[in-house]
């Protein structure tokens, strides 16, 4: 599908533009990605055909204007608002059922997720030294992400993670606590160094 994908979309990395083959590519990847059932996916977003999406036992929502681009994982338990994208080889991995959000990835509107990024709403269990780790079943946690979120390439958001609306993820880090809203948080593990709002009260200040 890769070779496919690429001669439909002349090398675009996204599905943008609104050449004859770009809309194909599109509408295959809608297809493929509703053929397995529970997938809601707004009728102006825009599925790449080279992106991977399953709801598995959950359900996953696709809202108005996102996008989803090549080699995306979108799997499980996950709601994505509008005007959202999810770019290259980034992985979002909800749990649970669709009447189970304990392992719910909720993502809201207008949210920036770059490439190589990795959400997982799920931890495997290790308290038990005497079993193995894969015997021992694994800890659903939700993980929610506000509107106007901005997560940069190569970032990990932690199970049980919240995201504040309006704030900016530094490439790279690791999110491993709450995020209040505004904020611009960065490193391994993420700590907040700015709020925006204080941004902007100092550049209007004459």
């Amino acid at each position: 599908m890769s070779f496919l994908d690429n001669l439909l979309c002349c090398g675009r990395n996204y599905p943008a533009g609104n050449s004859w083959g770009i809309r194909l590519s599109c509408r295959i990847g809608r297809f493929l990605a509703q053929h397995h059932g529970r997938v809601e996916i707004a009728p102006d977003a825009r599925i790449s055909a080279d992106a991977r999406l399953h709801a598995r036992e959950g359900q996953i929502r696709i809202g108005h204007r996102s996008l989803v681009a090549p080699g995306a994982i979108v799997q499980g338990n996950v709601r994505i608002g509008d005007d959202c994208s999810i770019q290259n080889y980034t992985m979002l991995v909800g749990y649970g059922s669709s009447e189970d959000d304990a392992g719910l990835i909720s993502v809201g509107n207008g949210v920036r997720i770059a490439a190589h990024g990795m959400i997982v709403a799920a931890n495997h269990r290790f308290d038990r030294p005497d079993l193995p780790i894969h015997q021992q079943g694994m800890q659903f946690a939700s993980i929610w992400i506000g509107d106007d979120v901005w997560i940069g390439a190569n970032c990990c958001i932690l199970a049980g993670v919240s995201i504040g609306s309006g704030s900016v993820i530094g490439a790279g880090s690791v999110v491993t606590r709450d995020i209040p809203p505004m904020s611009i948080a960065v490193g391994n593990p993420a700590k907040v160094i700015r709020n925006r709002r204080e941004i902007s009260r100092r550049t209007t200040l004459p």
